[in-house]
């Protein structure tokens, strides 16, 4: 049944929906509406992905779509803000004077159609019955949303992630925190770095982790003896801290010691062609398949034929990272072993030799080592399998996640 328009709303500021990487997004609106309360989506693009997981289906929020571009959007901004400007004149006068301020910093239009996309959200509170603003992500969602907050008063907050942490201008983003009614990010690595941009103010910071519903994954592999082919799997985007680069020289040296798989890679981006390449150079073709992006029923079915999940995750050039990726999560709770290498917060759900086998970073030899171990040593197979599913059941269960990040809605009067 669909929420009473007239009920109060949290308003959530998303860089994109629905985004077919972003289950937990929709996880988490999904377990809002559950617990009674209203959702309003203004979301910054329009859908890129041609399907989404089903799940998104059930969500009932209404979904604002704010012009993407300033040249293309350029006649819905200047009248939505044209519109507003008489009587937030004050208000429009401080957010230039920030808008200016970032501008001088980083160079970037994108500040002005940040602003203007604020001000086409401020028009349309009066209807929306929204107690406050909430964003996914610390750069462009929570510059929109802090805009927003200039112009409207209404309180904001942001849910910090990984890349929009660790790319960021410093500057900007402590700005952001002081301004902000309170933070949360999925890890503690990342809070105790949050910390330390923050430099003392008083803006609360908490580590909510993301979860992942329980009731999709089984333990059907429990039982089952793994033997060659090996079925390997990855789940990633490709991107440059996904690593891809290390998993297929590490595939290169497990099929040099002879051992026989198969590997599959889920996902898609801006590096296919390169690893397309490499696993042509490295002589891959008949053992890795690029599978492209599936949905999350399809990946769940991959996860319960795996022998194997392998990522390779590094820190990028420009500072972006993983922080844990909720592919990690679901194989652990699939039950199927995984071996990563140790960056960012990998460690707070590898554990080695206790969850999983956490390698050196950057070092297919070690990855490679990792794998034939997880493979072939029943039991260590035996004790991560046990191990992994326990810690997913005690730190990643969605519900709970989601509930206290519900708490801290109430507690901090957003809804």
């Amino acid at each position: 049944m669909r929420k009473d328009p007239a009920t109060p709303a949290l308003g959530m500021v998303l860089k994109g929906f629905p985004r077919i990487s972003e289950t937990f997004i929709s996880n988490e609106i999904l377990l809002l509406e559950a617990a009674g309360h209203r959702v309003h989506i203004f979301s910054m693009r329009a859908p890129r992905e041609p399907f989404t997981h089903e799940s998104v289906k059930n969500i009932q929020a209404q979904v604002d779509y704010l012009p993407s571009s300033f040249f293309t959007g350029m006649g819905v901004l200047l009248k939505e803000n044209g519109l507003l400007y008489p009587e937030k004149k004050a208000e429009y006068a401080s957010a230039w004077r920030m808008a200016a301020r970032h501008y001088a910093r980083n160079r970037k239009l994108a500040t002005v159609k940040h602003l203007f996309q604020a001000g086409c959200i401020t028009r349309r509170l009066p209807a929306s019955g929204l107690t406050a603003l909430f964003a996914h992500f610390a750069h462009s969602p929570a510059s929109v949303a802090r805009f927003a907050h200039l112009l409207s008063g209404l309180p904001f907050a942001f849910f910090a992630h990984a890349k929009d942490i660790y790319t960021q201008d410093p500057a900007s983003l402590q700005e952001k925190i002081a301004a902000a009614r309170f933070v949360a990010t999925c890890t503690e690595h990342n809070r105790r770095h949050l910390k330390e941009i923050a430099r003392g103010t008083t803006t609360p910071l908490f580590c909510v982790r993301h979860g992942i519903n329980l009731s999709l994954f089984s333990d059907e592999r429990e039982n089952v003896r793994p033997a060659p082919p090996f079925r390997i799997l990855t789940v990633s985007r490709m991107a440059e801290k996904k690593g891809l680069d290390i998993v297929y020289r590490a595939l290169a040296l497990l099929r040099d010691r002879g051992v026989a798989f198969r590997h599959e890679h889920v996902g898609d981006g801006d590096d296919r062609p390169q690893i397309s390449a490499l696993i042509a150079e490295l002589g891959l073709k008949k053992q890795c398949r690029l599978a492209g992006t599936l949905t999350h029923d399809r990946v769940i079915a991959l996860f319960r034929k795996a022998d194997l999940f392998v990522l390779g995750c590094r820190v990028a050039k420009n500072g972006d990272r993983d922080g844990i990726p909720n592919v990690l999560v679901e194989a652990l709770a699939m039950g199927v072993p995984s071996a990563c290498p140790r960056v960012s917060a990998i460690g707070e759900i590898i554990e080695n030799e206790r969850t999983g086998l956490s390698v050196s970073p950057e070092d297919p030899a070690a990855l490679a080592r990792g794998m034939e171990r997880l493979l072939t040593d029943a039991a260590l197979r035996a004790a991560v399998i046990e191990n992994g599913k326990a810690l997913v059941k005690k730190r990643f269960d969605n519900s709970a996640n989601v509930g206290k990040l519900l708490s801290l809605h109430r507690s901090q009067g957003f809804l």
